[in-house]
């Protein structure tokens, strides 16, 4: 395969393709026979002294026109064999063998113009001629004496050609037709010596681009098949970016000069496609024709290229598949190498129940843990057969390393369900040997506590026998096998300490069974003899197991009795499990008592480093740090999910090119977030794990550097838009999964407004939570800092909801507040208060900036989340043009703002009356200041410095004036200095903007209502 790679390849092939096209298009510019272009001889083709006009002959042979130039005898002979030279080579071959018409018009000239452009003719004149026309003087004196020179001096001038004298261009029309005479000749060809010139200079250049452009795709093909491929991912990528951009480039350039060809042939065809009825003439039909064969060369380059570029991109493509799949296939190899190792190590297979058990969930967790690398390595075998099956040339190096991983995944499979199969086993093994032994010790139990005197009756023996027989009828239920049978069963998994263990049992079960055979023995002769009763002995006491017997019945007081030789033997093997019984209880107890000490030292140990057992700051800190980690890590995940894998080329087809071309707006400045979190922020931080108090000025530090996050919310709105109309695109879906996201991207781009609601919180938590007077004053003001960042950046996304506003907003200055009022425009000449009442007010929502106010008009406008307000620019004035003054009377809500000239004056009612006053203290304010020192002191909104004022906003007083009846609550919902329903995770911004809008709007009207009914 590597072979056939080779054979498609072979950049000797493009070589030779683009050299013929080289030599083409110097065939069709005729190079060989003349290598003058049109540019080397440009001034001597605007002299005119001789033109090609494309008139063709009876036999079309082509005309070669002497039009009448003064100076002709003044010009140089190399200048002249240069135009000639280049003349006649402009026409076919074909055309140039017939043999040239020279036409020589001297009708206002003499007869030494002609003698000289006869002799000029006969001695440098590069082609065939076939005849030559001359148009004597008109001058009868010139006639005569060009009709004696002719006669005189033929000979002289050595022509094999005949040359006609004609008196006049109608004698001319008689040899030659009028459509192949220009104007000047009486015909009616039409010629443009300057457009000539320009088209045939058009020509040339595009021939000479062609042929660069062909050596330039020579130089780059030869660049590319002489590069070796590199080895690992990270270089083979950036090799192949690095090509295709290079490709694209010269497809770039081989496109525009595709453009400038067709351009340049519809310049020439242009009279005939305006006018029907006009024709081109020959040298104009030999234009279209060269151009149209340059353009089947320009076509053949891009052709070659482009079948030389595919190949060699297959190449880079398998090549960089196939060392992804290496790469891949080294990591999951050795992720099975290390669970067949660990796996391998599996040998046990317990020797107790408990320990089958345990060993059987550690399998199990083995078994899942992988399934992972299992899958993984099904899915890389699998994407060595697609590339085997896609003729990739490295097939055969591919197609082991897929049977390789099938084989390991088979091994680990098989030996899974194998060792799995033996603990299976090991499990019954163990689960018999106990229900072996629970029989054995049920019969030692009944053996010891049949009460001897019962037995000296008939009846107690009868009881006794029925006892045990009843009981050895138990066995069955048991399921207790023979032993040779259980050897059968077992042996193939029987290790020398299982072996031992199930030997004991087997042989303490023998045991048992001889002794109730004895047993049963003993009580049938001792019913068959009926002797007197014997003095009973009962057991010692210490001799009586202590756990439950499996029958019901609880056994009668034990009188003396003799001990026989079995009986003695259950005693003893009663008394020796007893013993081992209290020994394990005794270890065991001592094991808790240990284990109770360690863990209650642990848990005081846990419960000192608990986050309860800090101190209110430190937990404040804590909870800061906790978050930032987790903050950082979801900025971490957007960027290398998300913004990174738009520059893999094997995702390009997923994302669409309005986000392509927009993504920098969709994710704003987040890397900036990231780095400085990850990089100051989070190292300060922890600084204050130590030193407490070092947390405010962590904050009041960095204050210029938390103003990257009013740039963020400055791109937010634009990010929305963008996200709503890219937001279904199957690259997100991509994305999101790979992360294992259960949230959309946007709502992690949220992140960063909801990380300034909890610096906030913190800070506020802080200020209640320490008396160090210092530390507190510190607090405040990094609180502070922190609300006056939440409100520069509402402002920042408000502010995008402007639309159509004339000039630059900010060269306004900074914007200081904005609230929505109900307004009156009043003019000059009808200012009457007494009509005041019937004036209908209209609401806007307006803007104070450092030098100027904006009225906006409100638009409510549906979006994906409801309303949401949108604000459409009505007027602008500038603040050093305006004065302010109280009403007197009226609406203690209302104010007045005019011009100058006072010509037009305004009426703003605010929703309550302290945004009226903060409104008017603050517009006061500024016009106090001397307008002229004001210095442009703000830079621009992308430097991220706007603040508003402290004394109020919009939503602070709407906050106000909703908990008026809450009063001292301070519930931390409640808080002016929020972000609205912007930050809020599972509402947008325009849902939550549209319904503050809307209420603050309801309150407006319902307060202008009340209070124009209080007024009158």
């Amino acid at each position: 395969m590597l072979f056939w790679l080779k054979e498609e390849m072979d950049p000797q092939e493009l070589t030779r393709q683009l050299a013929t096209v080289i030599t083409h298009v110097d065939e069709i510019m005729q190079q060989e026979i003349r290598p003058l272009l049109a540019v080397d001889i440009i001034e001597q083709l605007h002299r005119q002294f001789a033109i090609l006009s494309g008139g063709r002959g009876k036999d079309n042979a082509p005309i070669i026109t002497f039009p009448e130039f003064v100076g002709f005898k003044h010009i140089p002979d190399e200048d002249f064999l240069n135009v000639m030279t280049y003349l006649t080579s402009i026409p076919s071959v074909e055309a140039a063998s017939i043999g040239f018409i020279i036409v020589i018009d001297r009708r206002r000239d003499k007869w030494s113009s002609i003698k000289a452009s006869l002799t000029r003719i006969a001695v440098a004149f590069p082609g065939n001629l076939q005849l030559i026309f001359i148009l004597r003087p008109s001058r009868f004196i010139q006639r005569t004496i060009t009709d004696i020179g002719i006669k005189y001096y033929r000979d002289e001038f050595k022509m094999k050609v005949p040359i006609v004298v004609l008196n006049s261009v109608s004698d001319l029309h008689g040899y030659i037709d009028k459509s192949q005479l220009t104007e000047d000749l009486g015909g009616t060809l039409e010629y443009r010596h300057s457009q000539w010139i320009n088209h045939r200079t058009a020509i040339e250049n595009f021939a000479l681009t062609l042929k660069t452009t062909a050596r330039m795709l020579q130089t780059f093909g030869a660049c590319l098949a002489t590069t070796e491929l590199p080895r690992g991912v990270p270089s083979t990528e950036e090799l192949l970016m690095s090509h295709t951009r290079q490709w694209d480039k010269l497809q770039d350039e081989l496109k525009l000069l595709g453009k400038q060809g067709a351009t340049l042939l519809s310049c020439i065809q242009e009279p005939a496609t305006k006018n029907s009825t006009s024709k081109l003439n020959p040298n104009e039909l030999e234009n279209v024709a060269t151009m149209e064969r340059l353009l089947g060369q320009l076509d053949e380059t891009e052709k070659a290229f482009s079948q030389f570029w595919s190949k060699h991109h297959l190449k880079l493509n398998q090549c960089l598949q196939l060392q992804h799949f290496e790469y891949n296939f080294c990591e999951v190899k050795l992720a099975l190498d290390n669970l067949l190792a660990e796996q391998a190590e599996f040998t046990d297979i317990g020797d107790s129940v408990m320990c089958v058990e345990q060993l059987l969930k550690e399998h199990k967790k083995l078994e899942e843990k992988g399934q992972e690398s299992l899958s993984k390595a099904q899915l890389l075998a699998m994407t060595g057969d697609q590339l085997t099956q896609s003729h990739h040339y490295a097939a055969a190096s591919i197609r082991p390393k897929c049977v390789e991983l099938r084989h390991l995944c088979d091994d680990f499979v098989n030996e899974n369900k194998r060792k799995y199969d033996i603990l299976r086993k090991s499990l019954e093994l163990h689960r018999q040997l106990d229900k072996v032994s629970q029989w054995c010790e049920a019969g030692i139990y009944l053996l010891a506590s049949q009460a001897v005197d019962n037995c000296q009756s008939r009846e107690g023996v009868d009881v006794a026998l029925n006892d045990i027989d009843a009981f050895l009828d138990t066995a069955k239920e048991y399921q207790l096998p023979s032993p040779k049978e259980f050897h059968n069963q077992f042996e193939f998994m029987l290790t020398l300490e299982v072996k031992a263990k199930a030997q004991k049992v087997l042989h303490k079960l023998g045991d048992v069974q001889e002794i109730f055979h004895k047993r049963q023995m003993s009580l049938m002769k001792l019913a068959a003899r009926q002797t007197r009763p014997v003095q009973p002995v009962a057991p010692h006491p210490e001799s009586s197991p202590k756990w439950v017997s499996p029958k019901t019945s609880q056994p009668s007081a034990l009188g003396p009795l003799q001990k026989t030789s079995e009986e003695l033997y259950v005693e003893t093997d009663v008394n020796s499990l007893e013993k081992a019984d209290d020994k394990t209880k005794g270890e065991g107890k001592n094991e808790e008592v240990l284990e109770s000490r360690l863990g209650g030292e642990n848990a005081e140990l846990e419960q000192l480093d608990s986050p309860e057992n800090l101190s209110p700051i430190r937990r404040i800190i804590h909870d800061l740090l906790e978050t930032e980690e987790i903050y950082i890590k979801e900025i971490k995940s957007i960027i290398d999910g998300y913004i990174t894998p738009m520059d893999f080329i094997w995702l390009k087809h997923l994302i669409p090119d309005v986000l392509q071309n927009n993504k920098d707006f969709l994710f704003g400045n987040i890397e900036e977030l990231y780095e400085f979190h990850n990089r100051t922020f989070l190292k300060e931080l922890k600084k204050c794990i130590e030193n407490p108090e070092l947390l405010a000025r962590c904050f009041l530090k960095r204050k210029e550097d938390l103003q990257i996050y009013f740039k963020y919310h400055k791109n937010l709105p634009r990010a929305t838009e963008i996200w709503q109309e890219c937001q279904d695109c199957a690259y997100f879906g991509v994305c999101q999964r790979q992360l294992d996201h259960s949230l959309p991207l946007f709502k992690y781009l949220r992140g960063p407004s909801q990380r300034l609601i909890k610096y906030q919180t913190l800070l506020k938590n802080g200020t209640k939570r320490t008396k160090d007077s210092a530390f507190l004053a510190e607090l405040h003001q990094a609180l502070a800092v922190m609300e006056d960042l939440i409100k520069s950046c509402e402002l920042a996304v408000d502010l995008a909801a402007v639309t159509g506003y004339p000039d630059d907003i900010g060269k306004l200055g900074k914007l200081l507040m904005h609230d929505s009022f109900n307004v009156w425009t009043i003019h000059k000449d009808r200012y009457k208060m007494k009509d005041f009442i019937r004036f209908k007010p209209s609401q806007r929502q307006i803007y104070l900036f450092e030098r100027g106010i904006v009225f906006c008009k409100i638009r409510m406008e549906p979006s994906d989340q409801g309303a949401s307000p949108h604000y459409s620019f009505k007027k602008s004035m500038k603040l050093m043009t305006l004065s302010i003054h109280q009403l007197e009377r009226g609406s203690n809500r209302k104010f007045e703002i005019a011009n100058e000239n006072g010509l037009e004056k305004y009426i703003l009612q605010a929703a309550s009356k302290e945004i009226r006053d903060c409104w008017f203290s603050e517009i006061s304010k500024l016009l106090m200041e001397p307008q002229n020192n004001i210095k442009d002191i703000y830079e621009d909104e992308d430097n991220g410095r706007q603040s508003s004022p402290k004394c109020c906003s919009s939503r602070e007083f709407i906050s106000m004036e909703t908990c008026d009846d809450c009063e001292g609550a301070e519930d931390e919902e409640s808080s002016t200095l929020t972000l609205s329903g912007l930050f809020q995770l599972d509402a947008s911004y325009e849902t939550c903007s549209a319904k503050s809008a809307l209420e603050a709007g309801e309150r407006i009207q319902g307060g202008k209502e009340g209070g124009d009914e209080k007024d009158t």
